[in-house]
């Protein structure tokens, strides 16, 4: 049975499922760079260039291998544009008798996808993507018994699944999560490594040069471009991190540093995203380093937890829930995203390091994206619908499948708790506490109120305020209404005049 295998962009693996059993003799492969994926939200530069570097790498090397490659450059004059467009051409141009492909990590993707058998008239078999730990039914399964989705309970029963840190049926070291140990503050001299970068060949120099030209209205910098685009170059970062930042990700993994926009951190999440790592074989790597003593229980378990824990979590979440969770807004929020979440012209340093960081690098930490982006995003109320986009379009490592989720459900509350359990909302004692963002700001973190006080601190307080309905409820926050409170009238009226003065002028663009 002759086989047309369309690969999609995030699905650079060898080990595809839509690959497993092609036959050399008459199968083909069908890649494309197509113009609806790249501009259906204005993708930063970066990782257009990034992910279409990595695509046409990815091709060669199966053409190398010997299999029948149908590759479609965003440039090709015959490109039609679209997905749909482009395996219609392909049958106009050859018999198959059916088409293969991967489950897909948007919603819309396979909403489409689900028309083109009556559409072209072929079988369309959709196959599980086994490169996730835990398949949409699989975890619907785990769901369907719960009244409360909690990853912490997810996340020990994939350690069990695939005997990962456990000694027989316990966890090894006796706890099953180290969280606690892993919040330390920045410190004074800190010897951040250098973070990896990529060898540009020719292929990469042709794609940056084309998204140069061709989305130069987009957001974001390519130099310098830094990517692995390879899977040989995605292991060495991956080494790379186990080597020279997985001994000290534990302990600093929350922490901000101006100047420092990579961290400790693996940044992986670039090549398990779209492919080019496998996270099995990630989490194995990094569980064999603590067992020849390379690296601390505490950085293995909160790294190995963001993988088979977070990372399948919020999958699973995302395809439990679609399409409804994607206009979720349970504090009903409607601001604009101001201005400076693209421009970086703000007064507020931590916020400014954060954007520019973004901008440069189409990254930014896990912390720096939910306490300072996010956090901000939450507290002045902006729409959902606004916040997503913009998380979708700034990161390299954003896909739908995983960006909603954290973003409506974890940095927003939008879901009203259905993924977390209260809101991450927090002050600037917060930010200073985790970064040294503050010392060169404008506005004085110690400061609760008045022109230079931290925007954060009574921002915190007038959300908690204008959301009291929706929130006196949950236990976890009570604490903080009795605080409030328990403050004087004179006190809770300058946070709102504060609040008010500031979103009135956010809103009018005049933040600066």
């Amino acid at each position: 049975m002759k086989s047309l295998r369309l690969i999609l962009g995030d699905q650079l693996s060898r080990s595809i499922s839509s690959l497993v059993d092609f036959d050399s003799s008459q199968d083909r492969v069908l890649m494309c760079e197509v113009w609806e994926e790249a501009t259906h939200v204005k993708h930063h530069k970066k990782k257009i260039a990034f992910l279409f570097s990595a695509m046409r790498h990815f091709a060669k090397s199966l053409q190398e291998e010997g299999l029948n490659v149908a590759f479609v450059p965003l440039d090709d004059p015959k490109n039609s544009g679209s997905l749909k467009g482009e395996v219609k051409r392909m049958l106009q141009s050859e018999k198959f008798d059916r088409i293969i492909v991967t489950f897909p990590g948007e919603f819309r993707v396979l909403e489409d996808i689900k028309h083109w058998e009556a559409d072209f008239g072929l079988p369309i078999e959709v196959r599980e993507d086994d490169r996730f730990l835990c398949s949409p039914i699989e975890f619907t399964h785990w769901a369907k018994s719960r009244k409360q989705l909690r990853m912490e309970y997810f996340y020990r029963d994939m350690r069990k699944k695939y005997n990962i840190l456990m000694d027989g049926q316990d966890p090894v070291g006796g706890q099953w999560n180290y969280d606690s140990e892993n919040r330390k503050p920045p410190k004074e001299g800190l010897n951040v490594p250098k973070s990896f970068v990529g060898e540009m060949d020719a292929i990469t120099q042709e794609v940056i040069a084309m998204v140069a030209e061709r989305f130069d209205s987009h957001f974001g910098d390519l130099d310098p471009f830094y990517f692995a685009v390879t899977r040989a170059d995605a292991l060495e970062v991956l080494k790379l991190f186990i080597e020279e930042r997985l001994n000290h990700f534990g302990d600093y993994q929350d922490a901000m540093i101006q100047g420092e926009a990579w961290m400790y951190h693996s940044h992986i999440s670039f090549y398990l995203n779209c492919g080019l790592l496998d996270p099995l074989e990630c989490v194995q790597a990094v569980e064999i380093a603590f067992q020849k003593g390379k690296a601390p229980l505490n950085a293995v378990e909160g790294f190995i937890r963001q993988i088979i824990g977070w990372r399948e979590y919020v999958r699973g979440i995302y395809w439990l829930k679609m399409p409804e969770y994607s206009s979720e807004n349970f504090f009903e929020a409607k601001r604009n995203l101001p201005p400076f979440y693209w421009t970086a012209q703000t007064k507020m340093n931590c916020l400014h390091q954060c954007v520019s960081e973004t901008k440069q690098n189409a990254y930014a930490h896990h912390i720096q994206r939910l306490m300072v982006l996010g956090n901000f995003a939450l507290l002045t109320g902006i729409d959902p619908k606004f916040v997503n986009e913009w998380f979708l379009v700034v990161y390299a490592d954003a896909h739908e499948w995983v960006e909603l989720p954290n973003v409506s459900g974890m940095i927003l509350f939008a879901d009203g708790g259905y993924l977390a359990s209260k809101p991450y909302a927090a002050g600037g004692a917060y930010i200073k506490k985790m970064s040294n963002y503050c010392k060169s700001c404008d506005y004085k973190v110690a400061k609760k109120n008045g022109p230079d006080a931290c925007p954060f601190n009574y921002l915190y307080w007038d959300f908690l305020d204008r959301n009291r309905e929706k929130l006196k409820g949950n236990p976890r926050i009570g604490m903080m209404y009795r605080t409030f409170d328990r403050m004087s009238e004179e006190k809770q009226s300058s946070i709102r005049e504060d609040s008010s003065k500031f979103l009135k002028d956010m809103d009018h663009e005049v933040i600066v």
